[in-house]
């Protein structure tokens, strides 16, 4: 085959004109070996979706990232649980777009979403978070987290990962325009975490949640402020017009009004089950036992992440009645 000498030019021709897919990524740190892919949500929007499953399984791959590819630029958003998955995202990256990756929005600094800024810190990016964030890179358990991550995650988590500062840092919701796409980057404040932002994504109408949302799956609670939280996810249930949702964990939602409403529905039933409990000075473990989970048992995550999540809500329940 390609015995003649034209053909042979033939096929060099065409091997010069493809795409970056036929590089090689030139990788830097201990390469994951999970599957991941990039799914296309809309004209301008992609995503990678992770594993169900606690922070340390599928090699810390558990969230989810977008890309967002304008005509000169690649937005990303939330950047993944470790250096090494940062890395297979931006390889994923190259196989449809050479643009250079100019900025990351964080939308919270949760170790499974952050782990993987220096990748794109390090090539230039430039990262933004919510006003909030600089108190966790200050605190204990930033720095504990991590040496623990270093533990349950290595290599792909190791001595060579840091805790990336964002370079700007927003108080107030704001828009970003790319030719061809526009941003707007909402600020929540405390909802799931220290600090939430969402990003909406036009004209694609493709709305971005973070963590806010969890679809298909109970959420992870942790030491948010449910009451704050559920309160954001009543004013999000008025959004119009989004076609697709891309939450922080779990599958693309075509219905953006039915992911809202089950993460949702999961928070107030929490705070309306143990908060009448917790005015009669019930017991944790009796008020738990007593309460019928059946709306949400079969639920990904809810046999690891319900009574643990039950717990957080029932102690800061306790912490409203006594300080009100």
């Amino acid at each position: 085959m390609f015995k003649h000498p034209l053909s042979i030019l033939l096929l060099l021709s065409l091997l010069s004109t493809l795409t970056p897919a036929a590089a090689e990524f030139n990788f830097r740190y201990p390469r994951s070996t999970v599957s991941m892919e990039l799914h296309k949500v809309s004209e301008h929007v992609y995503f990678v979706q992770g594993a169900t499953g606690v922070a340390t399984d599928n090699q810390g791959f558990i969230s989810n990232a977008t890309v967002i590819i304008g005509s000169q630029a690649i937005t990303i958003v939330d950047g993944l649980g470790s250096p090494s998955l940062a890395e297979q995202l931006l390889a994923e990256i190259r196989k449809i777009s050479d643009l250079p990756v100019n900025r990351v929005i964080a939308t919270h600094y949760h170790a499974d979403h952050i782990y993987g800024l220096q990748v794109f810190k390090d090539l230039g990016a430039r990262i933004i978070a919510p006003y909030g964030v600089d108190q966790y890179l200050a605190s204990k358990q930033a720095a504990e987290r991590l040496e623990e991550r270093r533990f349950s995650l290595e290599p792909w988590v190791n001595d060579s990962t840091r805790l990336i500062s964002p370079d700007e840092i927003i108080r107030e919701s704001i828009v970003i325009r790319e030719p061809g796409v526009s941003m707007t980057v909402n600020y929540l404040g405390k909802a799931h975490s220290d600090a939430d932002l969402t990003v909406l994504v036009e004209p694609d109408q493709v709305f971005i949640t973070g963590d806010v949302i969890f679809e298909g799956r109970i959420p992870f609670v942790g030491d948010s402020d449910s009451k704050a939280w559920l309160e954001t996810l009543e004013k999000m249930a008025d959004q119009q017009g989004v076609t697709a949702l891309i939450p922080g964990h779990g599958s693309l939602a075509s219905d953006p009004l039915k992911a809202i409403q089950l993460t949702r529905d999961y928070l107030a039933y929490l705070r309306k089950h143990l908060g009448a409990g917790v005015e009669e000075m019930m017991s944790f473990d009796v008020l738990y036992d007593s309460i019928d989970w059946s709306p949400f048992e079969k639920l990904p995550a809810f046999e690891l992440g319900n009574r643990v999540n039950a717990y957080q809500v029932f102690l800061a329940l306790e912490k409203e009645l006594f300080t009100n």
